[in-house]
Protein backbone atom coordinates (compact mmCIF):
# COMPACT_ATOMS: atom_id res chain seq x y z
CA UNK A 1 0.00 0.00 0.00
CA UNK A 2 2.46 2.47 0.98
CA UNK A 3 4.36 1.47 -2.34
CA UNK A 4 1.25 2.72 -4.00
CA UNK A 5 1.02 5.90 -2.19
CA UNK A 6 4.49 7.05 -3.54
CA UNK A 7 3.87 6.01 -6.71
CA UNK A 8 0.62 8.09 -7.25
CA UNK A 9 2.42 11.50 -4.86
CA UNK A 10 5.54 10.98 -7.36
CA UNK A 11 4.23 10.57 -10.17
CA UNK A 12 3.19 14.30 -11.17
CA UNK A 13 6.14 15.22 -10.45
CA UNK A 14 7.90 12.38 -12.71
CA UNK A 15 5.81 13.70 -15.36
CA UNK A 16 7.32 17.22 -14.78
CA UNK A 17 10.53 16.46 -14.40
CA UNK A 18 10.30 14.08 -18.00
CA UNK A 19 8.36 16.90 -20.31
CA UNK A 20 8.73 20.53 -18.46
CA UNK A 21 12.07 20.95 -20.30
CA UNK A 22 10.38 20.10 -23.31
CA UNK A 23 7.41 22.54 -22.83
CA UNK A 24 10.27 25.59 -21.70
CA UNK A 25 12.29 24.90 -24.95
CA UNK A 26 9.15 25.26 -26.92
CA UNK A 27 8.47 28.36 -25.05
CA UNK A 28 12.15 30.13 -25.53
CA UNK A 29 11.60 28.89 -29.09
CA UNK A 30 8.75 31.09 -29.97
CA UNK A 31 10.35 33.89 -27.91
CA UNK A 32 13.27 34.12 -30.03
CA UNK A 33 11.01 33.53 -33.39
CA UNK A 34 8.68 36.44 -32.18
CA UNK A 35 11.60 39.02 -31.19
CA UNK A 36 13.07 38.07 -34.77
CA UNK A 37 10.02 39.25 -36.39
CA UNK A 38 9.70 42.41 -34.31
CA UNK A 39 13.57 43.16 -35.29
CA UNK A 40 12.78 42.57 -39.16
CA UNK A 41 9.76 44.14 -38.95
CA UNK A 42 11.33 47.54 -37.36
CA UNK A 43 14.24 47.43 -39.84
CA UNK A 44 12.13 47.11 -42.66
CA UNK A 45 9.58 49.53 -41.90
CA UNK A 46 12.12 52.28 -40.05
CA UNK A 47 14.37 51.95 -43.46
CA UNK A 48 14.77 54.88 -45.87
CA UNK A 49 12.31 53.50 -48.22
CA UNK A 50 9.17 53.34 -45.62
CA UNK A 51 9.16 54.91 -42.64
CA UNK A 52 5.89 52.84 -41.77
CA UNK A 53 4.47 49.15 -40.96
CA UNK A 54 1.55 48.59 -43.24
CA UNK A 55 -1.28 45.85 -43.02
CA UNK A 56 0.07 44.15 -46.16
CA UNK A 57 3.95 43.88 -43.99
CA UNK A 58 1.67 42.88 -41.23
CA UNK A 59 -0.03 39.84 -43.20
CA UNK A 60 3.20 39.28 -44.59
CA UNK A 61 4.08 38.71 -41.20
CA UNK A 62 1.89 36.50 -39.96
CA UNK A 63 2.43 34.40 -42.81
CA UNK A 64 6.48 33.47 -42.24
CA UNK A 65 5.10 32.87 -38.36
CA UNK A 66 2.29 30.58 -39.65
CA UNK A 67 4.90 28.50 -41.42
CA UNK A 68 6.47 27.95 -37.80
CA UNK A 69 3.17 26.59 -36.28
CA UNK A 70 1.97 30.04 -35.14
CA UNK A 71 -1.26 30.50 -35.15
CA UNK A 72 -1.71 33.28 -37.34
CA UNK A 73 -5.44 34.88 -36.37
CA UNK A 74 -3.75 35.26 -32.18
CA UNK A 75 -1.10 37.05 -33.41
CA UNK A 76 -1.48 40.61 -31.89
CA UNK A 77 0.84 43.56 -33.32
CA UNK A 78 0.65 47.21 -31.71
CA UNK A 79 2.82 49.68 -34.08
CA UNK A 80 2.85 52.94 -32.60
CA UNK A 81 5.49 55.82 -33.04
CA UNK A 82 6.87 58.13 -30.51
CA UNK A 83 5.74 61.61 -31.56
CA UNK A 84 1.71 60.16 -31.74
CA UNK A 85 1.60 60.52 -35.74
CA UNK A 86 0.28 57.01 -36.96
CA UNK A 87 3.05 54.51 -37.43
CA UNK A 88 1.03 52.26 -40.35
CA UNK A 89 0.10 54.46 -42.82
CA UNK A 90 2.10 54.87 -46.14
CA UNK A 91 0.85 58.20 -47.39
CA UNK A 92 2.35 59.54 -44.00
CA UNK A 93 5.61 57.66 -43.55
CA UNK A 94 7.40 58.84 -40.35
CA UNK A 95 10.49 61.40 -41.08
CA UNK A 96 13.32 60.50 -40.04
CA UNK A 97 14.45 60.83 -35.94
CA UNK A 98 10.50 59.43 -34.70
CA UNK A 99 10.67 56.25 -33.21
CA UNK A 100 8.72 53.35 -34.63
CA UNK A 101 7.67 51.03 -31.82
CA UNK A 102 6.71 47.40 -32.14
CA UNK A 103 4.97 44.81 -30.51
CA UNK A 104 4.34 41.62 -31.23
CA UNK A 105 1.73 39.28 -28.56
CA UNK A 106 1.29 36.01 -28.79
CA UNK A 107 -0.93 33.73 -26.18
CA UNK A 108 1.20 30.74 -24.40
CA UNK A 109 -1.74 28.36 -25.50
CA UNK A 110 -1.60 26.34 -22.02
CA UNK A 111 1.79 25.46 -22.75
CA UNK A 112 3.00 25.72 -19.16
CA UNK A 113 -0.25 24.07 -17.96
CA UNK A 114 2.19 21.14 -17.12
CA UNK A 115 4.03 23.54 -14.30
CA UNK A 116 0.18 23.17 -12.10
CA UNK A 117 1.50 19.65 -11.06
CA UNK A 118 4.11 20.03 -8.91
CA UNK A 119 2.29 23.49 -7.51
CA UNK A 120 3.51 26.48 -9.49
CA UNK A 121 0.94 29.01 -10.79
CA UNK A 122 1.33 29.34 -14.84
CA UNK A 123 -0.15 32.35 -16.47
CA UNK A 124 -4.03 32.67 -17.42
CA UNK A 125 -5.53 32.90 -20.72
CA UNK A 126 -5.05 35.52 -21.55
CA UNK A 127 -0.99 35.87 -20.72
CA UNK A 128 0.56 36.62 -23.72
CA UNK A 129 4.48 36.10 -24.80
CA UNK A 130 5.92 39.11 -26.07
CA UNK A 131 8.01 40.52 -28.03
CA UNK A 132 8.82 44.21 -28.62
CA UNK A 133 11.73 47.19 -29.94
CA UNK A 134 11.86 50.86 -31.19
CA UNK A 135 13.91 51.89 -34.47
CA UNK A 136 14.16 55.60 -35.26
CA UNK A 137 12.44 55.97 -38.81
CA UNK A 138 15.20 56.94 -41.46
CA UNK A 139 12.79 57.52 -43.92
CA UNK A 140 13.41 61.45 -45.95
CA UNK A 141 10.97 62.82 -47.92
Amino acid sequence: MKQLLVFVLFAPLFCWLAFSPVYKHVLLVRQALLQQEADYLLEIGASGAYGYIDREMVAESRLRLARYGFRPELLEYDIESTNGMPADQPAEPLPRGVGLRLEIRYPYERLLDIDRLIGLDVPGPEGRIAASGMKMSEYVP
